[in-house]
């Protein structure tokens, strides 16, 4: 299954200039870790880097700074790692065990922000595959008990 299928379409971005209250603002009312930061580049949004929950703890609560007067840019995840859309679920999970991320925005041919795919997505899509396996063996060893009644 390519990830541009099982990816999340509605992602959350801010640019570059917006403040750090901003992204926790975005983070809050949208239930989310993380904010992707984009360009507009030829009318497309490209994912330039990523600001989580934690850098805003880490970079910026923990050292006593104001939310209010850093920007995004100063702070945002730069070697961003991301991941084609048409690239298999078990690529994903390699190239995020390689990078150390929980989080990968998903982008088009153009390098366009098509989604992002976390952890959690692949952690719901594998235990939903695992569960069905086990339900397999489960129905197999029923079948086999009862043919040799």
């Amino acid at each position: 299954m390519p990830v541009g299928e099982l990816c999340t379409r509605e992602v959350v971005v801010a640019s570059r200039s917006d403040s750090v209250r901003e992204a926790a603002q975005l983070m809050r009312q949208h239930h989310v870790g993380d904010v992707v930061i984009v360009e507009d580049a030829d009318g497309l949004k490209k994912p330039i880097g990523l600001v989580t929950d934690r850098d805003l703890v880490v970079e910026v609560l923990a050292e006593g700074i104001d939310p209010e007067s850093i920007a995004l840019g100063e702070i945002m995840s730069t070697e961003l790692a991301s991941i084609g859309e048409e690239k298999g679920i078990f690529e994903a999970i390699q190239y995020m065990k390689n990078r150390g991320v929980r989080r990968l925005p998903v982008v088009g041919q153009e390098g366009q922000l098509i989604g992002i795919l976390a952890l959690d997505d692949l952690l719901d899509l594998i235990s939903e595959e695992l569960s069905g396996l086990s339900h397999l063996v489960k129905n197999e060893e029923r079948r086999e008990r009862r043919t040799r009644l």
